[in-house]
């Protein structure tokens, strides 16, 4: 089923029809089939059996290093294909009769593929009626390795890894869907432009990863499920979300690298704000907010509390205000802070607050509604714990000391208020 049928039979109903399933994935939302393979690859047979090893070994390698620089080549074209949204798509590189596959359904060839890419986008008739704002965020290009083993070259498969975002504006609510994952492009030598695209994949990172597998290898990492999960997971994203509670201030950028099962990963810059030790959450921003009057603070406010252990003192309970973020391009570590907290922070009535930075970091977060209290914030960090072990990431040691929670609302705003738990990531404990 396409999204345009999805999206005709939702607006028929109201938000009591909707599925209770939780709410830059590669444009078409449906794009692929991935031909059988072995191991991730294509295998190009250069051996003879009535020749000699040796005397094909410069032609291999030869043949190795064209291939090699051939798919470089791609590599950066679909780059550019994902930061243009597909506008132009390069059709040289892709088989004719390529099929396209992800959770949603199946498409063959190249022009079913870009009209489909070119609705979503809003560059058609239909598109702009049902959808606005479409943008996709390339995270990586990997894979596409050429080696020899026994007389054959192999072709490693090509995968990407993007988040996209789209507003189903006929929707009077107008709800945005977010879907991140991989595609993983099957290669075969030949055609226009020396290495041809035969298959795309897609896999959304909300319903196809395998329980503990290892994810620095996609391939093994996702399976396919049935269309109706991958529909349930679209129109959980469409039902309405109610009155909101009133954000406290702007809120601090990041880059939303996964959106899972149950929690996202999100790519924080480095920045820089301000701290104090609290005992009442209250007192804690009546604190920061008359320190921070004027500087323009971000949200969320951050706390960090620790657990309960025999220690003879017990550890202050910490709150942060983030002040100012390092924009692209300034590094990964924090800006300079504000002058003005600079002169006041440690120095007479502001004797408790102090300045605290923070570097660029992988974060994994899982967002509760029920009121921020102890048992419901540890619970929801052990729920977290259990989501990274089962789609193998890792966290930073240490963390399991203490919980690291944030609120974005005003203090006593009404409506439905937004938590959040946080758990760094270790470097190297995710494939971001």
């Amino acid at each position: 089923m396409k999204l345009p049928t999805i999206l005709a039979l939702a607006s028929l109903h109201s938000g009591d029809a909707f599925s209770n399933s939780r709410p830059s994935h590669h444009p078409s939302l449906s794009k692929l089939h991935n031909p059988t393979h072995h191991d991730g690859a294509t295998f190009l047979s250069t051996a003879s059996t009535d020749t000699l090893p040796t005397a094909n070994d410069a032609d291999t390698q030869s043949e190795q290093q064209q291939l090699s620089s051939t798919i470089s080549k791609l590599k950066r074209v679909l780059a550019q294909e994902y930061i243009s949204f597909f506008n132009p798509m390069v059709p040289s590189w892709y088989k004719a009769d390529v099929m396209f596959d992800d959770p949603l359904t199946s498409l063959s060839g190249v022009d079913a593929y870009r009209k489909n890419v070119d609705m979503l986008a809003g560059r058609t008739l239909m598109g702009k009626i049902l959808f606005d704002g479409a943008g996709i965020n390339l995270h990586s290009v990997t894979g596409g390795a050429v080696s020899e083993t026994n007389g054959n070259i192999e072709i490693a498969e090509i995968v990407t890894r993007w988040t996209l975002r789209v507003t189903a504006k006929i929707l009077p609510w107008k709800p945005e869907a977010v879907f991140s994952g991989i595609s993983v492009y099957k290669l075969q030598s030949g055609g226009k432009e020396g290495v041809t695209i035969v298959g795309q994949t897609d896999y959304w990172d909300s319903i196809n990863i395998k329980e503990g597998m290892d994810s620095s290898i996609p391939q093994a990492q996702y399976q396919k499920v049935s269309a109706s999960v991958a529909i349930q997971d679209f129109l959980g994203q469409l039902k309405p979300d109610g009155f909101r509670a009133v954000a406290a201030a702007p809120e601090l950028p990041f880059e939303l690298l996964r959106r899972g099962d149950g929690y996202e990963l999100r790519k924080y810059p480095g920045f820089v704000g301000i701290q104090s030790p609290y005992a009442r959450r209250d007192f804690g921003f009546g604190q920061l907010g008359a320190f921070a009057n004027g500087m323009n603070p971000l949200a969320p406010s951050i706390m960090k509390v620790y657990n309960e252990d025999d220690d003879k003192e017990a550890k202050d309970k910490m709150m942060m205000w983030p002040l100012q973020y390092a924009n692209p391009g300034e590094g990964s570590g924090a800006p300079s802070p504000p002058s003005a907290a600079v002169e006041k922070a440690g120095d007479g009535q502001w004797k408790s607050i102090s300045l605290a930075s923070q570097s660029e970091r992988t974060v994994a977060v899982r967002t509760f509604e029920d009121a921020a209290m102890g048992p419901v914030v540890r619970n929801a960090d052990r729920e977290l714990r259990v989501m990274l072990k089962r789609d193998a990431l890792t966290p930073m040691e240490g963390t399991e000391e203490f919980v690291v929670f944030s609120q974005y609302d005003a203090v006593h705003s009404m409506g439905k208020r937004r938590s959040e738990v946080w758990i760094d990531l270790e470097d190297g404990g995710h494939p971001f």
